[in-house]
């Protein structure tokens, strides 16, 4: 077993994986994992540059992070077994240096801002190594139906942008846009100050122009990735914050409950439902949900709508919903990466 670090930093989260793996079988046992809002893609849509507020929520949270791998013993020195990746934000932002510099002085790794296909290929690797496995016994002990046969089509909706993969055991095609929750609620709901002003309810004119841009990506990612199959279909796996978050909401659960999440499957309707609820809930009311993490309370609107807008032009009729996505990827390639260097 090697004993791995994984941090993906995005546009709304720093997240961190640590875990005991062994790469022969790909058998993941988790030490710790943890996730911080720290909306580090604050106003880069409109300023194309990283705030300096966003940056100190970063690396506090990336102080706390250092803290826990020192606690577990993940092996430093020249090589390292931590991998840090950084996406969207940071691959738009014109001072990434400061970040990448900050994030290295504490941590003591040079961070990755990885191209959208780099960040596609990491989300298919952690989402669907454990589906092409086995089927997934936990799940149909808690009354859900085991998770599908490839080939799949694996959606990350992130804060900054959504990656769209297809393939089996391999990746076939993938594209990245930016379309992800919290850049469409800067673009569209937010004011001059990059707030959402109460009560937080969308108008319709607001929801019609999120969708329009959601629908323009599709359009772009189909010139790549085939969202419509004409070979029998997909195993739609959905990823990150926005999805983990319906499902939960759509298990009604009085607490967010990964092993309940993890493999969950949400029917079409039950998505279209939650996602006409959120769009016309007030700021308040979204709040209350009680498995809604204060940090997405005024984006997980934008994240449905991409989610329902991906579902309905795909012809798919549920998603499989996985707690396994790039934090995963990530750290199977660190993993392997030790395995071949005898450590």
């Amino acid at each position: 077993m090697k004993r791995v670090t994984a941090i993906d930093c995005g546009t709304n989260s720093i997240r961190l994986l640590v875990a005991d793996i062994d790469p022969d079988t790909g058998a993941l046992h988790e030490l710790d994992r943890r996730m911080t809002i720290v909306r580090l893609g604050q106003d880069v849509d409109r300023t194309g540059r990283l705030a300096p507020e966003a940056l100190e929520r970063t690396f506090a949270a990336c102080r706390e992070y250092a803290e826990v791998i020192r606690e577990h013993g993940v092996p430093g020195g020249p090589h390292p077994a931590l991998r840090f990746v950084a996406t969207s934000a940071s691959r738009d932002a014109s001072n990434r240096e400061d970040f990448v510099r900050g994030v290295r002085d504490i941590l003591g790794v040079e961070p990755e801002v990885i191209t959208g296909d780099e960040e596609a290929a990491l989300s298919f690797a952690g989402a669907t190594r454990e589906l092409t496995a086995h089927q997934n016994p936990a799940a149909q002990t808690q009354g859900q139906s085991p998770a599908g046969a490839g080939p799949y089509l694996v959606v990350d909706i992130g804060g900054g942008s959504t990656e769209f993969v297809v393939g089996d055991r391999a990746v076939r095609a993938a594209r990245s846009v930016n379309v992800g929750c919290v850049r469409m609620t800067e673009r569209h709901l937010a004011d001059a100050t990059g707030k959402v002003p109460e009560p937080g309810t969308p108008t319709e004119a607001q929801i019609a122009a999120i969708r329009a841009d959601v629908e323009a990506a599709l359009d772009t990612v189909e010139q790549t990735v085939p969202l419509r199959p004409t070979d029998g279909g997909y195993t739609l796996v959905g990823l990150a914050g926005s999805v983990t978050t319906i499902a939960a909401i759509a298990l009604d659960l009085p607490a967010y409950d990964s092993a309940a999440i993890h493999h969950a499957v949400i029917p079409l309707d039950r998505v279209r439902e939650i996602t006409d609820r959120l769009l016309h809930s007030t700021h308040a009311e979204r709040a209350a949900i009680p498995v809604m993490h204060p940090g997405r309370v005024d984006v997980i609107g934008a994240g449905a709508l991409v989610l329902l807008a991906l579902m309905e032009r795909a012809g798919a009729r549920e998603v499989v919903v996985s707690e396994h996505d790039i934090l995963d990827g990530i750290a199977f390639g660190v993993a392997e990466v030790a395995e071949r260097a005898g450590g």
